[in-house]
């Protein structure tokens, strides 16, 4: 009779543990994808950034956001950590530069000209030189790229195509030596992207898809979507325009959008890893999500590297966790 008692509990445990875990699963799937809540960047002195950002970019705002001084652009935030040195930019991570949706860049350009506190970077149109201040003064890009490679600005030149003019991307140098894109022309001034680089762009794409439940783009009819057996792929030639001379490699090519902030990216561009973000001049990227212990018990089954556990964040909780590509990434919970 006793072993049958336990024949019985253990045939009723095999049964049921399927399952439970299968709706685990299922359970942790169908979180809803993270907000974007705000890019974290230290400085030696964010209320001196903080006014040059509210100047440049009159839409955003002062504003304090746990304990930290903060520009507040719209539903987001760019907070900002006191640190007594020059936060450095090098050796290269994750995260390349930031930027805005303008209405009319070229007026923000013929603004940006006039004030003594902007410096504006160029725009490189070839490896051996010469330079734009807005990308739509030079050769337009093709087939959905924003370059021309080597061969293709020799087609064009020959071609005699000209440039199209009028809106375009364009770069400034923020303080701390942060680089900012204004892009127009767009119906309304906002803070839409964080631009980036991955060691492998669509693994990390696929990473992001998987861990953080980040909706992607669908791929173009015929093409087959990549998985992460064959993610890794062949990189592309060089093009320009481009903000270092010797141009910029611009495939693969990936991202994702949290809210209606985009996270753009590009393969390395150099030979030397990627570093750490922490403690560099964009130290980190903060996402929001509602229930935040659903979410550390998804990234903890899924073998995602924690950086810090919980912490207190304000009057609510954070933790930390690691990008594909050493990318620190908080999750801030908002109920």
């Amino acid at each position: 009779m006793k072993n049958r008692i336990l024949l019985l509990a253990a045939i009723t445990c095999m049964a049921f543990a399927p399952v439970g875990r299968t709706q685990s699963k299922t359970q942790a799937e169908a979180l809803p994808a993270p907000g974007f809540h705000h890019l974290h960047l230290n400085s030696v002195n964010p209320d001196a950034a903080i006014e040059f950002y509210i100047k440049q970019f009159p839409s955003t705002s002062r504003s304090s956001v746990a304990g930290f001084p903060a520009l507040k652009a719209g539903k987001v935030y760019v907070l900002f950590t006191k640190v007594s040195a020059t936060p450095p930019i090098e050796p290269q991570t994750a995260i390349w530069h930031f930027g805005w949706h303008v209405v009319d860049v070229r007026k923000n350009l013929a603004l940006y000209k006039e004030r003594k506190e902007v410096k504006l970077l160029p725009l490189y149109t070839t490896e051996e030189g010469g330079s734009v201040l807005i990308s739509s003064d030079t050769w337009p890009g093709t087939g959905g790229l924003l370059g021309l490679t080597k061969a293709q600005i020799a087609e064009a030149k020959a071609a005699g195509v000209k440039p199209r003019g009028g809106a375009g991307f364009a770069y400034l140098e923020g303080p701390d030596r942060a680089i900012v894109e204004y892009q127009g022309d767009m119906p309304v001034e906002r803070f839409n992207h964080v631009h980036m680089f991955q060691e492998e762009p669509i693994c990390a794409q696929l990473w992001y898809q998987k861990h953080l439940n980040a909706p992607v783009s669908q791929p173009a009819a015929g093409q087959t979507p990549h998985t992460e057996a064959d993610c890794k792929v062949e990189h592309s030639e060089r093009s320009w325009p481009a903000l270092e001379r010797e141009g910029s490699i611009r495939q693969p090519s990936g991202g994702v959008l949290f809210d209606d902030v985009a996270l753009n990216w590009y393969v390395r561009q150099g030979d030397k890893p990627l570093v750490s973000t922490r403690g560099h001049l964009a130290d980190h990227i903060a996402l929001s999500v509602s229930n935040l212990d659903a979410w550390i018990a998804k990234l903890r089954g899924e073998g995602v590297n924690f950086l810090e556990p919980p912490y207190k964040f304000g009057d609510t909780r954070a933790v930390m966790i690691e990008g594909p590509s050493h990318e620190a990434l908080e999750l801030v919970e908002i109920k």
